[in-house]
C-alpha cells in the first residue's frame, strides 16, 4: 500500500455496498421468500455480473433494469414465482437502502476538511437521486456522476475518467473510496488512488495489487488525508 494524502484533491466514492446496504433488501424479500439471504446474495452478484458482461459484449441497458433481471433469475433459481408487481415492489426497495452508521458523520467529516465529494456510480441517475436523498446526504455530496452518462459499467477505465472529466481534477488527483474490491481495482488501473472501504473485516482479492490504503469507515479515510 502506498497512499500519498498529498495527492488528493477530489474523491469520488461508490454507492452501493460502499454508502447504502444492498443486503437492506432482505426485510421487503421476507414477506415473499423463506431463502432470504440466499436469494439476496445471488440478486446481488449476478447483478454485478450482468454489467460486467454486458460491458465486454456491447449490451447496455439501464443498472435499474439489470437489477431487474439479476432478481428475476434469483427467484427463479430458488423456485420462486411472484407477480411481477411484487418483483416491482422489492426492486423499489433500490431506492430506499440503509446508508452504513459512517455515511453522514464521515461525508460531513471529508467536507469540513475542504474535499470535494462525487458519488461514481453504475446506478441510472434516478436511482442515485433518491438515493441520496434517502441517505440524507444531498449537502455533502458535490455531485452524482453515472455510469448511464457514458453507457459503460465499473470497472471499465473509461468510468473513472469521465470522472475525472466531469470534476475537472487530473485523475492522478483522485481517490476512489469503494466497498466492492472490483470498483478498487479498477479506480486504480484507471489512474486513481484505491481506498478500500473494508467494513467487515473481509479478505482482499489474493489475486490482485494491494489498494493503496485500507479502511473501515470514512472517518479512519478522514484521519489518514490529514494527519
Amino acid at each position: 500500500m502506498s497512499f500519498d494524502p498529498t495527492a488528493v484533491d477530489t474523491i469520488t466514492v461508490d454507492s452501493y455496498g460502499t454508502l447504502v446496504d444492498p443486503h437492506s433488501v432482505e426485510a421487503t424479500l421476507e414477506a415473499h421468500v423463506d431463502e432470504i439471504r440466499p436469494i439476496s446474495n445471488l440478486w446481488r452478484s449476478r447483478s454485478i455480473m450482468y454489467t460486467m458482461v454486458g460491458n465486454f459484449v456491447d449490451e447496455y441497458q439501464p443498472f435499474y433494469e439489470m437489477n431487474r433481471d439479476a432478481l428475476r433469475f434469483a427467484l427463479e433459481s430458488h423456485g420462486v414465482d411472484l407477480p411481477s408487481e411484487t418483483i416491482d415492489e422489492i426492486l423499489s426497495t433500490y431506492h430506499d437502502l440503509d446508508p452504513f452508521e459512517d455515511v453522514r458523520g464521515g461525508l460531513e467529516a471529508l467536507t469540513d476538511a475542504g474535499y470535494d465529494v462525487s458519488v461514481l456510480s453504475n446506478g441510472n441517475p434516478e436511482m442515485l437521486e433518491s438515493m441520496v436523498e434517502s441517505a440524507d446526504i444531498e449537502d455533502v455530496i458535490a455531485d452524482t456522476i453515472s455510469a448511464h452518462e457514458i453507457r459503460t459499467f465499473k470497472p471499465d477505465a473509461d468510468i473513472y475518467r469521465h470522472a475525472a472529466a466531469r470534476t475537472g481534477t487530473p485523475i492522478e488527483s483522485m481517490a476512489h473510496v469503494a466497498g466492492p474490491t472490483f470498483d478498487v481495482r479498477g479506480a486504480m488501473h484507471a489512474g486513481m488512488q484505491g481506498v478500500w472501504i473494508n467494513r467487515d473485516n473481509g479478505p482482499w482479492d489474493p489475486s490482485a495489487t494491494e489498494p493503496d490504503l485500507i479502511v473501515e469507515t470514512f472517518f479512519d479515510l478522514v484521519d489518514d488525508l490529514t494527519r
